[in-house]
């Protein structure tokens, strides 16, 4: 069976061709620039195939970019399948699926209206993503079954005590003000593996999931349901990321907005776009130039760096005291899989829970590995995540009934 895993943004489309029994990938790539002037980047992943970087395809929709998609999957020459009747189904990543999904379904027409429901909960992504739904079903019709998969879903399980905001409850009543929660699909993914690695059935582990990158975000599993976590209603809160702020007094956006003339929406944008480790340090949004630019002297992109792992140590212990223990961390995402001096410094403050790395097993990136030392009594694994073949395996479970 053949999966092909759509990632839609405004005016992009990131793309994988799958088999979600063998978990083998057969084609990945990117459509950007729709609407302006279009680039086309396809990877085929069977050898002897030649590929595309960014070449020149006119796509002033989506429909056009699902197309060029299409062509190159079935291209005579470079093609990956013989013909479009390979491709079995579509899972399609959704941001924000509110209150009303805590899992993947089959998109219908009624599906859709509570998709197009949750737009103000994620104005910047569902729009997009409802976007790519459509551009499919123009192209392949209603024959091709399509999938959604929240981001949010995975954090439905959370109670109530752990997602309502301390603010009047007609708020949530009204306006679902509350927590939700993302990157739900990676932290789905890495907790499922960790249970596989380390030969335990998901009810009888909690786990403490780190996806660091430059989103950032942590999650407490207890018993293979998430029961807390550090982003919010939006991708905003928890911890400092690239360029996100992460947790703050909210007295801060009114301060800052009176002296420097800013409306609100300006200033959650300065939140948002310039703040996290690129407002702290004035370097970069990007860990790597923060961990080049540190040892050389640069005090704020020191600065930078502990802010951060400071964060995360903090979550982990307080996730670890909300589930009355920890079994084991996960570390994953481009920071968490690569990092592994911010492993270490995030874990050597974690010796009172019985948390203890090997470290020649830490110099790893990228690698799935348990990095504890023997005698730890808390797992560390680093587990690469992958939410693209989890979104082809609940499609795949999904249109198979």
């Amino acid at each position: 069976m053949n999966v092909l895993v759509i990632n839609a943004g405004s005016s992009s489309l990131k793309y994988q061709l799958l088999n979600p029994e063998t978990g083998a990938l057969l084609a990945k790539g990117l459509c950007e620039r729709i609407g302006i002037d279009g680039k086309f980047t396809y990877k085929p992943q069977i050898e002897g195939k030649a590929k595309l970087d960014a070449v020149d395809v006119a796509m002033p929709t989506h429909s056009e970019a699902i197309q060029a998609v299409l062509n190159a999957l079935v291209d005579p020459q470079n093609g990956v399948i013989a013909s479009m009747d390979e491709i079995d189904a579509v899972g399609h990543r959704v941001v924000h699926g509110g209150e009303k999904f805590a899992s993947s379904v089959l998109i219908t027409d009624e599906v859709m209206a509570a998709i197009e429901e949750c737009n103000p909960l994620a104005p910047l992504h569902n729009p997009a993503n409802i976007i790519g739904i459509n551009a499919c079903k123009a192209v392949l019709g209603d024959k091709v079954p399509q999938v959604a998969v929240f981001d949010t879903a995975f954090h439905q399980t959370m109670p109530a005590k752990a997602y309502t905001y301390a603010i009047p409850y007609e708020y949530y009543e009204n306006d679902k003000m509350r927590r939700y929660g993302f990157h739900g699909t990676s932290h789905r993914y890495v907790s499922k593996r960790c249970a596989e690695i380390l030969g335990k059935d998901p009810s009888e582990l909690k786990i403490v999931s780190c996806h660091l990158g430059n989103g950032s975000s942590l999650a407490a599993v207890d018993g293979g349901k998430s029961v807390d976590t550090s982003m919010g209603l939006t991708p905003l809160a928890g911890l400092p990321m690239g360029t996100r702020s992460g947790d703050m007094d909210a007295g801060v956006i009114e301060f800052i907005a009176n002296k420097y003339g800013m409306n609100v929406s300006e200033a959650v944008n300065m939140l948002n776009k310039k703040s996290g480790v690129l407002g702290i340090s004035g370097v970069s949004s990007d860990f790597r130039d923060l961990e080049d630019a540190a040892p050389k002297g640069n005090q704020r992109a020191q600065l930078a760096l502990d802010s951060f792992e400071y964060g995360v140590i903090k979550l982990i212990g307080s996730y670890a005291a909300a589930m009355g223990g920890v079994d084991a961390i996960i570390f994953t995402a481009g920071v968490g899989e690569n990092g592994a001096e911010n492993r270490v410094n995030i874990t050597k403050k974690l010796a009172f829970m019985g948390v203890k790395l090997d470290e020649e097993k830490n110099k790893v990136r990228g690698q799935e590995i348990d990095v504890s030392a023997a005698d730890a009594k808390v797992r560390v694994l680093v587990i690469p995540t992958n939410e693209e073949l989890m979104i082809a395996m609940d499609t795949a479970a999904i249109v198979k009934g």
